[in-house]
């Protein structure tokens, strides 16, 4: 059984950073595809950042490009998402999620989500 565990979220001022953790059990991330998706209130679900099979590259939407950076950790089965110079456009509740075969920045193409964080950004 696969399960993603995000943490990290929280509260933070304009201009702040969080890091957020996503854990994987059940499958090996650097075999899979792994993104991080966020939803606000009222709004459709969206790419944020995204890392291929072994880290060979990285996407990001262009909201956050410069900002937000994406990392594996593959001794802990972990991804991350560095969140700098955080805006309140940023408030969101932040999925990962993974898929095998190839990279892809459309939600409907990955299969197993975590929970979401949520992330609270205040002006």
């Amino acid at each position: 059984q696969v399960t993603l565990v995000e943490s990290g979220g929280g509260l933070m001022q304009t201009g702040g950073s969080l890091r957020l953790s996503c854990t994987a059990s059940g499958l090996t991330f650097s075999l899979y595809n792994v993104a991080w998706f966020r939803q606000a209130p009222g709004k459709e679900r969206e790419f944020v950042a995204g890392i291929s099979r072994g880290g060979a590259s990285t996407d990001y939407a262009d909201s956050v490009k410069g900002r937000f950076t994406i990392s594996t950790d593959n001794a802990k089965n972990t991804v991350y998402l560095q969140m700098n110079s955080l805006k309140p456009e940023d408030t969101a509740v932040y999925y990962c999620a993974t898929r095998g075969g190839y990279f892809s920045d459309y939600l409907r193409d990955y299969r197993y989500w975590g929970q979401g964080t949520q992330v609270t950004v205040s002006s």
